[in-house]
């Protein structure tokens, strides 16, 4: 039924419980698994730092960069770990639509999000998650 699975992974508790429930189903069904991460924008202020040094600006983004591959790394060796063969995906941040496009892409048969229960940006983040669900092209599970 789900020989694809796809899980949106970050370095969120809810996305950790997520990842484990989708190496356990990709195992029991024999499924491949995408782990898909959404690299967050650099914050506001990196404008500031920016005036004061110029070359500032790119050592963050390839800090960050840096941050997210590991993180990506680190799922995939979980996955492995599991008994489960894993690729990865990094996107940039541009809220749903990203997502959405790799979804088209890659065709998976479900989509394993985190649902994150206590957020400064919940209103966001259940927007997304309702964007998600209404526009992914195929089957989309919440774990909490």
């Amino acid at each position: 039924m789900f020989k694809k699975i796809a899980i949106v992974y970050d370095e969120a508790p809810e996305a950790g419980r997520a990842l484990a429930s989708a190496i356990h189903l990709a195992k029991i069904l024999g499924s491949e698994l995408e782990v898909v991460t959404v690299m967050q924008e650099l914050p506001a202020y990196t404008a500031f730092a920016a005036a004061v040094d110029c070359s500032l600006e790119q050592t963050l983004r390839d800090d960050r960069s840096q941050h997210y591959e590991q993180l990506q790394a680190e799922a995939v060796e979980t996955a492995r770990c599991g008994g489960v063969a894993a690729t990865a995906h990094l996107l940039e941040d541009e809220g749903a639509a990203a997502l959405l496009d790799l979804l088209e892409q890659e065709r998976p048969d479900l989509l394993v999000v985190g649902l994150h229960r206590r957020t400064s940006h919940l209103s966001r983040l259940w927007d997304t998650v309702f964007e998600l669900a209404q526009d992914a092209p195929c089957s989309v599970l919440g774990v909490h």
